[in-house]
C-alpha cells in the first residue's frame, strides 16, 4: 500500500536561493505532487506553482524557473535535473525517476545565479555577439528573393540551424566557465551555419578570425559532452572540427587567400 501511495506522487528536491548575493538563503525545498500520465518537469512545478507548500507542511514562495514554448524549441526551461542538463518542458518523470524516487533540480552552475533555476545566459549571447552569428542586411527595402540552394546545401546546414540557445553545450562542457574566455560550443556552430550561408559569407574572414584568439575554437579540449546533451541533436563536435580547420588554414595561408 505504502508502495502505491508512492507510485501515485512525485517528490521534487528543487536547490532555492533568493537573489545572487544572498547565499545565506540557499536551500533545499522538497515537495510533492500527483502523477499524471507522461508527466514532465515543467508541470510539476507548474503544481508546485499552484499549490507552494512542502513536505513537512511549510507554506513557501513558489520556485522561480524560467519557461515559454512549453515544446524544447525555447531553450529557457534548461536546468540540471538529478545532475544532468536538460530541459524540463521535455524530462519526462517516468525516464528521469522510473522507480518513484525524487528528483533534484538544480540551476544551471556555468551561468550567474539570478534566483531559484533561473540563470543569466548572457554570456552566451555575448559568445554570438563576437562570432558575429547573424547575417548583415543593407537597409529594411524589399531586395528581392535571397540566393538559391540546392536540396544538398538545405539538408547541411538545417542541422545546424537547429540550436536554441539553451546552454546545455556549455553547462556540460568541462573547458567553459563562467568567468572563463571560451565562446563554446553554441557559438562555434552558428558561426560555421552563417558562413555556409550564401549571404553569410560576405563575413566569412571576420568569423573565422573571430575563433583564432583567446577563448576561440583552439580552446577545446575535444571531451564531446556538448553533443551528448544537445536536446537537439546539432553535430556541434563536426562543426567544432570544420571551424578548427577553417582557422587553421586561415592562420597559415591568410596572406594568399581572400574572400
Amino acid at each position: 500500500m505504502a508502495d502505491q501511495k508512492k507510485a501515485d506522487r512525485v517528490t521534487l528536491k528543487v536547490l532555492r536561493q533568493d537573489a545572487p548575493d544572498k547565499a545565506e538563503s540557499r536551500r533545499w525545498e522538497t515537495f510533492s505532487v500527483a502523477r499524471g500520465p507522461g508527466m514532465t518537469v515543467q508541470q510539476c512545478l507548474e503544481l508546485v506553482r499552484k499549490q507552494p507548500v512542502t513536505v513537512d507542511g511549510k507554506a513557501v514562495a513558489p520556485p522561480a524557473w524560467e519557461a515559454s514554448c512549453g515544446e524544447e524549441a525555447c531553450g529557457a526551461c534548461t536546468m540540471l535535473v538529478n545532475g544532468k542538463v536538460m530541459q524540463a518542458c521535455s524530462a519526462q518523470v517516468e525516464k528521469v525517476a522510473p522507480r518513484g524516487g525524487p528528483i533534484t533540480l538544480e540551476p544551471m552552475r556555468k551561468f550567474p545565479l539570478v534566483r531559484d533555476l533561473v540563470v543569466d545566459r548572457s554570456g552566451l549571447f555575448a559568445s554570438m555577439d563576437r562570432v558575429q552569428a547573424w547575417i548583415e542586411i543593407d537597409g529594411t527595402q524589399a531586395a528581392g528573393p535571397g540566393p538559391r540552394q540546392s536540396q544538398e546545401e538545405q539538408a547541411e546546414r538545417y542541422p545546424l540551424s537547429r540550436c536554441i540557445a539553451c546552454g546545455a553545450c556549455l553547462e556540460a562542457c568541462p573547458e567553459y566557465k563562467e568567468t572563463g574566455s571560451f565562446v563554446g560550443a553554441a557559438a562555434i556552430n552558428q558561426a560555421r551555419l552563417m558562413n555556409l550561408h550564401p549571404s553569410g559569407a560576405n563575413d566569412r574572414t571576420a568569423r573565422t578570425e573571430s575563433l583564432m584568439g583567446e577563448g576561440g575554437v583552439a580552446d577545446c579540449g575535444k571531451a564531446q559532452n556538448c553533443v551528448e546533451v544537445c536536446p537537439t541533436g546539432v553535430p556541434l563536435v563536426d562543426s567544432i572540427g570544420e571551424m578548427a580547420r577553417a582557422t587553421t588554414k586561415r592562420l597559415l595561408f591568410g596572406w594568399l587567400l581572400s574572400d
